[in-house]
């Protein structure tokens, strides 16, 4: 199976925001120490999302359906558009950056054992808890107005009746996430 591009060249991709406790949520350093980032990965073709999800928190995170509870999701898809110097000119179909489904998923159990060699490729060679907005600060530039997108629009779910504003630092982030395309950077489609 591949991955779905879509005619417009976006790749079909879920998001997963792994929550625990009070609100804390896992960030994974890329192999190689590439930045932080939370677990994500393509939907291949003939997959549902709700399988893409699940398979890619196995195969990231070596968690399975029953160590969490899937709390919601983006009522949309969130797009971004990937800087030209990352964009693979020679595959075809061309992938010129992500559209993603992003879950909120909370840890059934606080002892949990993370496993990032279940595929021949981790993505992930270290882990952390955050506070909730920190991973804005710590993705890679390009991918933050998503995640901003994400996480305030599943705030409401992880925080129910109490969700908390954004950092002093958000606003900031916010009007300095540039746009490496010249356009909007996280578009809802």
């Amino acid at each position: 199976m591949s991955d779905v591009i879509d005619s417009e060249g976006f790749r079909a991709n879920v998001g997963i925001i792994l929550m625990r406790g009070a609100g804390e949520v896992f960030l994974g350093r890329r192999t190689g120490g590439r930045g932080w980032q939370f677990p994500q990965g393509g939907v291949r073709r003939g997959e549902e999302l709700e399988q893409a999800l699940y398979r890619e928190l196995h195969e990231e995170v070596g968690l399975t359906r029953g160590d969490v509870e899937l709390v919601g999701g983006t009522a949309d898809w969130v797009r971004y558009r990937l800087p030209p110097r990352y964009v693979r000119r020679n595959r075809r179909p061309m992938c010129i950056g992500q559209k993603q489904r992003w879950f909120l998923l909370r840890l059934r159990r606080p002892d949990a054992t993370f496993v990032f060699d279940s595929t021949n490729e981790p993505e992930f060679d270290q882990w952390r808890w955050s506070d909730y907005w920190e991973p804005v600060r710590e993705v890679i530039y390009f991918k933050r107005p998503v995640y901003m997108r994400a996480l305030t629009e599943l705030a409401p779910l992880a925080f129910p009746g109490a969700t908390p504003s954004p950092p002093s630092w958000w606003d900031e982030i916010s009007t300095t996430a540039p746009d490496p395309t010249g356009q909007a950077a996280a578009s809802v489609e």
